[in-house]
């Protein structure tokens, strides 16, 4: 490769990818360092924290639903927990991981005629717990789905919490987290779909995605013409498309600049998955004001339409696996603002310009199912102006002023501002 083709670095790249490595080693030097700590000097520590923070920040409060979704372990446990059953069904991709799908029932209530079949489908690093970590019932999208006669599925991404199995790799193989959002659009969505209407033995089914749950379906429609036979209706929650970017302009700046920044500070395997040891570690009212400075701080989200309850159960459950190389794919996407296949960066390997290669975009606009939007207005992940354009006319379009990304599934008014939404663009 001649120097032609070779860019040339800001100086201020560097200074972010050091501060930013300094920032990685800084928590994992903390965390050995607390791990390191005896059991019994560190629960002591513990209980000063516990009893500094409720003097000095909030007063300890009680409330027993949050308390027991909070605690549950899985999804299973918080369905337990409202009298409801979550059934475990297994599924193999066509390239060789086994996904685990979740059909939520009631077993003491009455058998009524079933209305239809639903399948919901999760966000990045998230799982299925997500739908259903929700501590009053007449807000949890899924049982009153259920309530209403309806036959709903929960999805799970390759590589979570319930996903974690592959025929030939483990989750300790590099290989095993080479996947993008093109795999999960090209295998995942398609294959679940088959296998639920296979198991109901419907023809078609409803689709409801959240965030990322949503570009898959985006995607998988746009790539795959039969599958749009299988679905009588997509509702997008929160619909991720091309988002704006990122609040914090030091963080939008880097990884515009060069997404695969993420290969250099995380590796090629999973993403964060020192979360779930500060899950642990943390007291959970800390970590809820850990969580909510982090999002404030990268999306500039308030999350004033969530009560505090609420995020106690929901952001002990928020929180999966996911590859490292499905985060760089929606950076990619947010750097070049074109809902696209993931870049393997030919132009970079080969020499390449512009002129020579060009990465291909999900033709979105064949996609043929009807499509319903419900939006926020403060959502400042959304970019309405581009999903606009990149969908075909059948896509119709609801706003909720007030909402942000999270407020779908866990505002207070969830039940008013959303549930009867889905419930009338549902086929009965």
């Amino acid at each position: 490769m001649t120097g032609a083709f070779r860019p040339r670095v800001p100086w201020i790249d560097y200074l972010g990818l050091l501060t930013a490595y300094i920032g990685v080693y800084a928590e994992l030097i903390f965390r050995v360092f607390i791990y390191l700590i005896p059991d019994r000097i560190r629960e002591w520590g513990r209980r000063r924290v516990i009893r500094i923070y409720h003097y000095y920040i909030t007063k300890k409060t009680t409330d027993g639903m949050t308390d027991a979704i909070q605690k549950c372990r899985n999804i299973y446990e918080i369905c337990e927990a409202f009298g409801y059953k979550a059934e475990e069904h297994l599924l193999r991709t066509e390239d060789n991981f086994i996904l685990c799908l979740h059909r939520i029932t009631h077993p003491s209530k009455k058998e009524t005629k079933k209305r239809g079949v639903v399948y919901c489908h999760h966000g990045l690093m998230t799982n299925s717990d997500l739908w259903v970590a929700v501590n009053e019932p007449e807000r949890n999208l899924p049982f009153v789905l259920v309530d209403n006669g309806y036959d709903v599925w929960l999805g799970n991404n390759r590589g979570n919490k319930y996903s974690r199995k592959h025929v030939v790799y483990k989750p300790k193989d590099e290989e095993f987290w080479n996947f993008s959002l093109d795999d999960m659009a090209m295998f995942d969505i398609p294959n679940t779909v088959d296998y639920i209407l296979h198991e109901t033995g419907e023809k078609k089914l409803s689709y409801i995605g959240f965030s990322q749950g949503t570009a898959q379906a985006f995607a998988s429609l746009s790539l795959n013409n039969s599958l749009n036979n299988k679905v009588n209706i997509f509702i997008a929650l929160a619909p991720a498309f091309t988002p704006k970017g990122f609040s914090n302009h030091l963080v939008d700046y880097l990884v515009k600049a060069n997404p695969k920044i993420m290969y250099n500070l995380f590796g090629r395997r999973s993403l964060l998955p020192s979360v779930t040891f500060w899950q642990n570690i943390c007291y959970p009212p800390i970590f809820v004001k850990i969580v909510d400075f982090s999002l404030k701080l990268l999306f500039d989200w308030d999350l004033k339409n969530i009560s505090a309850s609420q995020k106690l159960c929901g952001y002990a459950h928020l929180y999966s696996f996911s590859s490292v190389k499905s985060c760089v794919h929606w950076l990619q996407i947010i750097k070049n603002c074109t809902f696209q296949l993931y870049d393997d960066d030919l132009a970079v390997i080969t020499g390449y310009t512009a002129r020579h290669y060009q990465v291909p975009l999900f033709p979105t606009s064949n996609i043929k199912c009807p499509i319903l939007l419900i939006w926020g207005g403060k959502d400042t992940l959304i970019n309405m102006e581009y999903m606009r354009t990149a969908l075909p006319p059948q896509a119709k379009e609801i706003e909720i002023k007030h909402y942000e990304h999270l407020d779908f599934l866990w505002a207070n008014d969830v039940k008013e501002q959303v549930i009867p939404k889905v419930l009338e663009a549902l086929p009965n």
